[in-house]
């Protein structure tokens, strides 16, 4: 080989890595462009801070608002649960998405029964 056809092959080759990839080749995202994993847990910690918020509630003698709130946390966890992708979803995922929603939301409307028929205490 002599050393014009090397010169030749390593310029082509030097030529063909500074080109655009074709749009047809797909996108490839770097790796700063996702967001950090912190940033998935966040549905978690607004339905544990809601949560939290409803036992505060009932610490405080209030026995119709703290379960119906916790029952809303529930819910907000259902809702997270089916509407944000498996690799966005955080802690929330447990089982399988369908059994997750069915147990939470069941859990909300048995909480909700709980806090209309508790009895309201006089102050």
């Amino acid at each position: 080989m002599s050393h014009k056809t090397v010169e030749e092959a390593v310029a082509a080759q030097a030529h063909s890595s500074e080109e655009e990839p074709e749009p047809d080749s797909g996108y490839q995202p770097d790796p700063g462009d996702q967001a950090p994993g912190w940033l998935y847990q966040v549905p978690y910690f607004l339905v544990l801070a809601t949560m939290a918020a409803g036992i505060v509630i009932v610490a405080a003698a209030h026995f119709k608002r703290g379960p119906a709130l916790i029952a809303g946390a529930l819910l907000l966890a259902a809702v997270f649960r089916t509407f944000l992708p498996e690799e966005k979803i955080g802690m929330l995922a447990v089982r399988r998405r369908w059994t997750d929603v069915i147990t939470v939301t069941t859990l909300a409307i048995l909480l909700i029964v709980l806090a209309w028929v508790a009895p309201q205490l006089a102050v």
